[in-house]
Parts: C-alpha cells; sequence; structure tokens
C-alpha cells in the first residue's frame, strides 16, 4: 500500500471513527489521520490473524476490522490530551 493510499484511507476510518464515538472529540486533524492509519494497520493485522485478509471481491470483513480498530485507537487518544478543554488549566 503506498503512503498517499495510507493516508487516505486513515484519513476517512478516522472521520467515521470520530462520527461513532459519543461526545465532542478535541483533537486535530492530522492526529485523526494519524489514530485512523493506526486502526487500519491493526484492522489488517486482526484480519490476517483470522485468516480473512484476502477474499473474493470486496473485503467487507477486513474494512470493519479496520474501521473497529480506528475507533479502538481513536477512543483512548482523547483522553491522552489532558488540559485541552476550554476554560481548563492544568497546574496551577
Amino acid at each position: 500500500m503506498s503512503w498517499l493510499w495510507a493516508i487516505i484511507v486513515g484519513l476517512v476510518l478516522g472521520v467515521i471513527a470520530r462520527a461513532i464515538l459519543p461526545g465532542k472529540q478535541d483533537i486535530p486533524l492530522w492526529l485523526t489521520v494519524i489514530f485512523g492509519i493506526l486502526g487500519s494497520i491493526l484492522g489488517n493485522a486482526v484480519a490476517g490473524w483470522i485468516g480473512v485478509e484476502d477474499t473474493k471481491g470486496i473485503d467487507w470483513i477486513r474494512h470493519l476490522l479496520q474501521l473497529i480498530g480506528a475507533v479502538v485507537r481513536s477512543g483512548p487518544g482523547r483522553v491522552a490530551r489532558p488540559g485541552r478543554r476550554r476554560g481548563v488549566r492544568v497546574g496551577r
């Protein structure tokens, strides 16, 4: 997979993962793309482990696993950025 394709897929998966997660995600677009790429890699690895990485036609199971990976990766990402909320000061 080329880097450009990985970025495009990461963007799409990251945006869909943000839409699925409840509440406001206060993370920038570039971090959404990174989480989407990492989720895609995680989903591809799981698809390989269970033996569905290459099927005839559209790989719906692999794409679903990639989306689940992006959601799993994006969820902790919004908690990992403390002090980014408006009006909250950390350390004072």
